[in-house]
């Protein structure tokens, strides 16, 4: 196998070799391939497994021919941003979408865009229905669908001298303001979940948003700063989880002295009793950033670490008590039950995953290549069988801050999705992907 396999204490979560060692031989140095193999054939060995199938072989394997239409036109450019909130409305007529008129440079903090809606039965026709001050390239200005409410649209915005919230009544054409930034809303919208987007520009340009200085910048885990949750029906609101409440959680090889914390990347389960989210600090003794992976319940009690391993990077809930997460090389499964275990599921590239129906899920990798081609695909997960949906090729200015990810975003019914792309040359547009219905999908053979 080319798999590195750990020999001898089993690491959670690692492969690893079972076996009984019957046999032992010790060189001064490595064995060739060749000398391993004439060795080999002269003992009474079982005989060597069929190799796997690479990651690539196995995308191409079966290979979709989807719809493909660009939903958005120039001169101006559009997105959406992250994967993880409704772009489709219910009805599946009409998709949200933001416009700016440049996409060279980092956004400024009198930089406006505008939030508009796509009819997709109307020719693709663009509505404006408001504004942003308070956005950034990879997840907007976080603009969503109100969950459990058809007709309002929800966005974060600057006024007066703080992030707020603005919520659309399309029908009424009536807009409220909330005094904290929306990060997650919950499944039945009555509720969001916030966090200081001010610290996140702070320590990570480009997920933050420019304009106010974060009053904490000095403070490596704030008291007063964390995680809020506010109710949209009494407005009220509360820190929940404060970031000196989660860097006093122990963690390996913790620096209390320097290690300074921020909070990103809240998404509330399904049925909304708990919530996840990502604690990254900026780690001298290591060098760069750090990364752990928590749950909590929705008033923030029962904090439980999930992984506090290397490579952790982006998820989705998998039903409300485990956690779809990719780190280090793989789709691996979290169960939230406080006791750190994973579950290996699919080596593959870094991608950001939505679930579907039963057990498909869709997923795009970043550039690859000399093309830089991003791929989008579906994924079975009980076979592991991959279909192949398209390779978007991204042109090298599109890169770090500024870089165009796919973030496919599920739309309602299952059958097709939204992505941002730059593939065309004409810069980010939406476009969607309309593929076969799962059913008539075999992710057994």
């Amino acid at each position: 196998t080319q798999t590195p396999l750990w020999l001898g204490a089993r690491h959670p979560g690692e492969l690893y070799l079972s076996a009984i060692l019957g046999d032992g031989l010790i060189e001064e140095s490595a064995w060739s391939r060749d000398r391993i193999s004439e060795w080999c054939a002269g003992r009474p060995l079982s005989p060597a497994p069929p190799e796997e199938l690479t990651f690539e072989q196995r995308l191409h394997a079966h290979p979709l021919q989807p719809r493909i239409e660009r939903l958005t036109q120039g001169p101006f450019f559009h997105w959406f941003g992250y994967y993880d909130k409704a772009q489709v409305d219910p009805s599946g007529r009409y998709a949200l979408s933001m416009e700016v008129s440049f996409e060279d440079r980092s956004p400024r903090a009198d930089d406006a865009i505008g939030i508009g809606i796509v009819d997709l039965e109307n020719g693709s026709a663009w509505r404006e229905i408001g504004t942003s001050r308070a956005w950034s390239w990879q997840q907007g200005c976080m603009l969503q669908w109100r969950p459990g409410h058809a007709s309002e649209v929800i966005w974060n915005d600057r006024k007066d001298g703080q992030f707020v919230m603005r919520l659309l009544d399309l029908e009424s054409g009536e807009v409220e303001t909330f005094n904290r930034p929306l990060y997650h809303a919950s499944p039945d919208g009555r509720k969001f979940l916030s966090t200081d987007f001010r610290r996140i520009q702070d320590m990570r340009p480009g997920y933050g948003y420019p304009g106010i200085p974060d009053p904490n910048r000095d403070v490596l885990a704030p008291e007063d700063e964390g995680i809020w949750l506010v109710d949209l029906e009494t407005r009220e609101e509360r820190l929940i989880v404060s970031m000196a409440t989660i860097a006093a959680v122990p963690y390996p090889g913790a620096d209390p002295e320097n290690d300074k914390h921020y909070v990103n990347h809240v998404q509330w389960a399904p049925g909304g009793e708990r919530f996840f989210f990502l604690d990254r600090w900026r780690s001298p003794k290591f060098g760069g950033f750090r990364t752990r992976a928590f749950t909590a319940a929705a008033d923030g009690s029962s904090l439980r670490v999930l992984s506090d391993r290397p490579g952790l990077s982006h998820f989705t809930w998998d039903g409300d008590d485990r956690v779809l997460i990719w780190r280090g090389g793989a789709y691996r499964v979290f169960p939230d039950d406080g006791e750190r275990r994973e579950i290996d599921l699919l080596d593959a590239p870094d991608g950001h995953v939505s679930l579907l129906e039963g057990p498909w899920a869709v997923t795009d990798t970043y550039p690859h290549g000399p093309n830089r081609e991003q791929r989008l695909y579906l994924w079975h997960r009980e076979s592991h069988r991959l279909h192949f949906l398209a390779g978007l090729t991204s042109p090298p200015i599109y890169r770090g801050e500024l870089r165009c990810d796919l973030h496919p975003r599920v739309c309602p019914g299952g059958r097709s999705v939204i992505v941002d792309s730059t593939h065309e040359g004409i810069g980010r547009q939406l476009y969607r992907v309309t593929f076969d219905a799962l059913s008539t999908l075999d992710g057994t053979k």
